[in-house]
């Protein structure tokens, strides 16, 4: 027989609910109710070719409502990917499938980024949106020509992210992103009007999108939308009215098909309702066949495209950063070498800025940013032009008070491939980060968070803008390295090392107070192993010091009051605690002196977490409450965080 659209739709359909109803847990509404879009938009506008996943021109397609994840694993399974096979779905949500509760960008090739979190997918996108443009306008049509497409559901358009993505989408002109908005009235709770009554594409609209509607259920009427928005020169909305879990008898167009199987009962009743005669599993080796088809079709426009790649003057270099390779370091090594010859005293905001001078003038794939604090985070530099949708080859982006919509779109500048994004804030502004950064460290993005404002030493602003328990909320998320450099040479080295990361994101934390230059050796980068002996003890050593960013100067001051005292003390830098976790057992036995030492940390903050280097019988100095308004060297000595009130505390201890 000919297989129709709505056959092909249905085999979407029969994926969804079999594979949640026999793992008894996920989100079978969405897919039933976007299959048909997405028919569509897999037919006849999405370019990709299965058989070369990360093909660099391909359209990016991102599943924003992440929790009807049965959508994207149906079409990847039926276009032809590798994988899912089939037996992946029937192991949908179980520990051996790479079909995961959520999607997740690292287990399947095909999906671009996990989702999951509502709203972030969407953001996310605006990022990969951003990336395309710019790297358009460095090589061209030839080489960078492609769309990112977005399914998102109504959560992800309630969420506050959402609000920061579609102003910055509009405001930068995003033409190739298209979000197909699964407009079908349901949350979990129920419909949509027990919460909210906002005019949704008037928001868009004057917020500088273009808005299309279309019956989700009539092929041509979406055929029509997506075409029109495609033609737009803006960020386009299309309004696809929907009926969440079609095709189910009794539950369709309620919250009972959000989040919980169907049922045998329901099942049965939706495979009557849809003339699908097949048992779970089963799809019809004729339907099968026009899916592969379809997907079959993206190889001759990849191949087209490499050749326009093989005879492109610039095909080295867009292969490079598209590999996310870098070029020789030797730059950053003559800036470090200029450092050490008359060492600065610098607040490492500043010394931040200067590294970035170096490295922005010979990593043209280092693309900044900071939400609305580019004079306070020192982000910018002399290569680096603002961004505009009147000049996308720019390198700096302004933000706006946008964290969390900035640490969204720097993933999807990573995960897009070519850019190597950074963003600055506060440090205590983290909090409004935190999500995205989560996301950052879950997929391995390479998204380096330039947070400055680092501890009380910011001073007056007051406790609001102190983070005292921000930098070790961030060591405890797994995969995200800290940094928390001590003077200008740490300062570049931790940039060095955050660069070279290609496997997750880097947090500076820096100052916004000077600090003396602490080293003058620049032969190797000490800072590689987290951690290491700054200060070699004088006397009999009975005390080593563990400090990490400004306080690795107090305390070098407090080991030269007990070096006067006959007390021997080691000083240990640790500016990032990940990397030192990661060395040998006897390298961080050795650096922190054996247990018939007494340990000592200090830093501005939490003491929380101290006690792993510490022990229980070690000292920790630093702040278990919130900080106060006051000048910096007030706040200092109020919370006994100076050598006079170091000291004689290390003194009583050791005896």
């Amino acid at each position: 027989m000919t297989v129709t659209e709505q056959n092909m739709a249905n085999a979407i359909r029969a994926l969804a609910m079999d594979a949640v109803q026999a793992a008894n847990s996920g989100h079978p509404g969405m897919p039933m109710g976007m299959a048909d879009v997405a028919t569509v938009l897999f037919s006849d506008f999405l370019k990709y070719d299965p058989q070369a996943p990360k093909w660099a021109d391909r359209d990016r397609f991102v599943l924003s409502a992440g929790h009807g994840s049965m959508l994207i694993y149906s079409l990847l399974h039926l276009t032809g990917y590798a994988r899912p096979t089939l037996q992946d779905i029937k192991d949908f949500r179980q520990l051996s499938s790479p079909c995961a509760g959520h999607p997740e960008n690292f287990k399947l090739e095909g999906v671009e980024t996990t989702t999951g979190p509502l709203g972030q997918g969407f953001a996310t996108a605006v990022g990969m949106a951003v990336a395309e443009r710019h790297l358009n306008a460095v090589f061209g049509d030839d080489l960078v020509d492609h769309k990112t497409w977005v399914v998102a559901g109504d959560g992800c358009l309630m969420e506050g992210i959402n609000h920061e993505a579609v102003g910055l989408a509009g405001h930068l002109g995003l033409g190739r992103l298209n979000v197909l908005w699964d407009n079908n009235g349901i949350t979990i709770d129920g419909k949509t009007d027990l919460s909210t009554s906002e005019d949704i594409p008037a928001r868009y609209r004057a917020s500088g999108w273009h808005v299309v509607s279309c019956d989700g259920h009539d092929f041509d009427d979406i055929r029509k939308a997506l075409s029109e928005a495609e033609a737009d020169p803006r960020p386009s909305l299309i309004a696809c009215k929907t009926i969440i879990g079609f095709g189910a008898p009794t539950k369709q167009g309620t919250a009972a098909t959000h989040g919980a199987p169907l049922g045998d009962e329901e099942i049965a009743g939706t495979r009557v309702a849809l003339g699908w005669e097949h048992k779970p599993f089963i799809i019809p080796e004729d339907i099968l066949t026009s899916w592969r088809q379809l997907g079959a079709k993206g190889a001759a426009v990849r191949a087209d495209w490499e050749g326009r790649l093989s005879g492109h003057a610039q095909a080295g270099e867009f292969q490079r950063r598209m590999a996310g390779d870098l070029p020789d370091d030797g730059a950053m090594q003559d800036y470090l070498a200029g450092l050490a010859k008359d060492p600065p005293k610098w607040a490492t905001r500043k010394a931040s800025e200067m590294a970035l001078g170096a490295i922005t003038a010979v990593l043209p794939e280092m693309i900044g940013g900071s939400a609305d604090l580019t004079g306070s985070n020192n982000t910018k530099t002399p290569s680096t032009k603002p961004l505009t949708k009147d000049d996308y080859s720019g390198r700096y982006i302004y933000y706006g008070i946008r964290e969390f919509g900035m640490a969204a779109a720097m993933n999807g500048m990573a995960l897009h491939g070519g850019i190597i994004p950074y963003g600055g804030t506060f440090l205590v502004f983290t909090d409004y980060c935190r999500g995205a950064m989560r996301l950052s460290a879950i997929q391995n993005a390479r998204a380096i968070y330039v947070m400055t404002h680092d501890s009380i030493g910011l001073g007056e602003d007051g406790p609001t803008h102190q983070p005292i328990e921000h930098i070790q909320s961030l060591r405890l998320m797994p995969n995200m390295h800290v940094y928390r450099p001590a003077d200008a040479i740490e300062t570049a080295e931790c940039w060095a090392l955050a660069i070279k990361r290609s496997d997750g994101p880097s947090t500076l934390a820096l100052t916004r107070q000077g600090l003396p230059p602490l080293r003058s050796d620049v032969s190797t980068n000490l800072c590689e192993k987290g951690a290491y002996r700054l200060k070699a003890a004088e006397s009999e050593k009975r005390v080593v010091l563990v400090a990490t960013g400004s306080e690795v100067s107090l305390a070098m001051d407090v080991a030269a009051k007990l070096e006067a005292a006959g007390v021997g003390a080691d000083v240990v830098s640790m500016p990032c605690a990940e990397l030192f976790d990661g060395q040998s057992d006897d390298y961080r036995n050795e650096l922190l002196g054996g247990d018939a030492i007494l340990r000592v940390s200090i830093e501005a903050g939490t003491t929380f977490g101290w006690e792993r280097y510490t022990g229980l019988n070690g000292l920790r100095f630093g702040i278990d409450s919130f900080g106060a308004s006051a000048p910096i060297d007030d706040l200092f000595a109020h919370f006994g965080l100076t050598v006079d009130a170091i000291t004689p505390q290390i003194l009583k201890k050791i005896g």
